[in-house]
């Protein structure tokens, strides 16, 4: 005799009920693939995408928190949340393994479709990078069509970002004041030597000062994941398109090589060697 769930008591009547689909909203997400050729792999190319921007969106939710978090001295919940970021970028990450299957043949067979659009212009990306420190004004104007996004990146230009949260603990608890370019607000953060000897004095005496030195070991996980998907993302496109121009004008993958140049939190990184 055929198992039947129902004798078990799983409900199987959903009419006046909310169902799994409903709860995660899956018809419009499912049906949101809207294909422009009728190339196969232009699937795996929107999902792909489609998936990521899911992910930073969680990102976001995560960052968000963990600043307002730090904000009040709050770190247990911080950490949390910073190695969950650390492992959503991981997650990010594999993801490209599955995009790196489709080959430079199978990509062209879609990718006029896709007219000038490309993930540079992707603002969660961009206001992820705004709340972690790497701030450019003028990488606001790809949004000038869309206003509220506009706005939205522009407003956080004018908080703090998370690393200069960080460091507004780091200076409360080693007594120090550190100088105003090291809380550039619409211009990436550039290394500063009083904010690089603060982290070296963390370092060097771990246990009297160690949640600043777990909080510096969670950003810097968090900035290690960031990176290597940063690598992967140019490994990716330079097997799928070589030396082209990216849809959306940039000179791909000069352009993405040269981002992995930036450093998020460069103190953490250049102290090491003073230990």
């Amino acid at each position: 005799m055929a198992y039947d769930p129902e004798d078990d008591g799983a409900k199987m009547s959903f009419a006046k009920s909310m169902s799994y689909a409903d709860y995660l909203s899956l018809d419009p997400i499912l049906g949101s693939q809207n294909l422009q050729s009728d190339a196969h792999d232009e699937m795996l190319f929107i999902i792909q995408h489609q998936t990521s921007e899911l992910w930073m969106r969680l990102v976001l939710h995560e960052l968000t928190t963990a600043r307002f978090k730090l904000a009040q001295g709050d770190f247990p919940p911080v950490f949390k949340m910073l190695t969950r970021v650390a492992r959503i970028f991981e997650q990010l990450n594999n993801a490209w393994d599955v995009l790196r299957t489709m080959t430079p043949s199978e990509y062209s067979a879609f990718r006029d479709d896709l007219g000038t659009s490309s993930g540079f212009q992707s603002h969660q990306y961009r206001l992820i990078e705004f709340i972690l420190g790497n701030r450019n004004r003028s990488m606001m104007k790809v949004h000038e069509h869309r206003p509220e996004l506009h706005h939205m990146l522009g407003q956080e230009l004018e908080e703090k970002s998370l690393y200069h949260v960080a460091l507004d603990n780091l200076a409360r608890e080693l007594g120090l004041t550190f100088p105003p370019e090291a809380y550039c607000m619409d211009q990436p953060h550039l290394a500063c030597k009083e904010v690089m000897d603060a982290w070296t004095q963390v370092y060097r005496d771990p246990g009297a000062h160690w949640t600043l030195y777990e909080l510096a070991e969670k950003l810097v996980d968090l900035e290690d994941y960031f990176r290597r998907w940063r690598f992967n993302h140019v490994t990716t496109v330079e097997r799928i398109i070589g030396f082209k121009r990216g849809t959306g004008g940039t000179s791909g993958v000069k352009y993405l090589r040269k981002m992995l140049e930036v450093e998020l939190f460069p103190e953490l990184w250049n102290m090491r060697g003073q230990l």
